[in-house]
């Protein structure tokens, strides 16, 4: 195929720019049409998943890789070698996640496939969205695996969580699975860990600040004045231990210094 835009082939990755409408295939376009709304709307949900893996290194939407001169290929969702810069990717996603509506053109999708795993991809995930939704796992060197809806992928190596299917495509799923994600990046095993975890620390900053109030209404009922370095020391002063310490002494204090010790 030609493009009369750029004249006769074989072209160059170097000679499109982001935006054209092809990939590349030995030097020959690839149309790439517009997608619909189920494709668009899948492709958002599963890549939220995939790039707030814990593990994940950074993911992209159809980034466009160089994978040779004359090879550029742009997976619905990459994992992997998705630089932070303009231009091509000049590496190779570990993992690439492929989204087949209806229209797929199924020998330009498998030609894709061998050339990512030629430059070194591991994983191709084609999510089928047609029929009875469910995913075909490529892996190199084996054979294509099916995998159906409240069964799990994985990627070890490139994700650390497995992900549950309906997670690419659906919203709510995708949704519970990203949660999961982020809440275990933050270092929480479940959202229930992160929930305790605030609820714990709201305790304990209940305490403290119990603390620091009732220090300062013992200080004025026994009449000593604090300067605003002395009251900014007490509201700096989280532990509740030494505020329990300031307390017993201003009990009995007659001045600042029997309270604090260090004047």
């Amino acid at each position: 195929m030609t493009d009369p835009a750029r004249g006769r082939g074989p072209f160059y990755a170097s000679q499109l720019r982001a935006g054209d409408p092809d990939e590349l295939s030995a030097g020959h376009p690839v149309r790439c049409a517009p997608g619909g709304g189920r494709g668009g709307a899948s492709t958002l949900r599963g890549g939220a998943v995939v790039d707030s893996d814990p593990s994940a290194p950074a993911a992209g939407t159809d980034v466009g890789f160089e994978l040779d001169a004359q090879t550029l290929r742009a997976p619905d969702v990459a994992v992997g070698g998705v630089e932070d810069r303009p231009g091509w990717a000049r590496g190779v996603p570990a993992l690439a996640i492929e989204y087949a509506d209806t229209g797929q053109d199924e020998r330009s999708l498998s030609d894709k496939i061998d050339e990512l795993f030629a430059a070194g991809t591991r994983w191709v995930w084609v999510v089928r969205l047609v029929g009875d939704k469910h995913v075909e796992v490529h892996e190199r060197g084996k054979k294509v695996k099916r995998v159906v809806p409240g069964q799990q992928l994985r990627a070890p190596g490139v994700l650390s969580n497995p992900v549950p299917i309906e997670a690419l495509w659906d919203r709510d799923a995708a949704h519970d699975a990203t949660l999961r994600n982020l809440v275990n990046r933050k270092g929480f095993a479940s959202f229930e860990a992160a929930r305790e975890a605030a609820r714990e620390e709201g305790r304990e900053e209940g305490a403290w600040r119990a603390s620091q109030a009732t220090l300062l209404q013992v200080l004025e009922a026994r009449g000593i004045a604090l300067s605003a370095r002395d009251a900014a020391r007490i509201r700096a002063t989280t532990e509740v231990t030494q505020l329990s310490a300031w307390i017993g002494r201003a009990a009995v204090a007659t001045s600042l210094t029997d309270v604090f010790g260090d004047r």
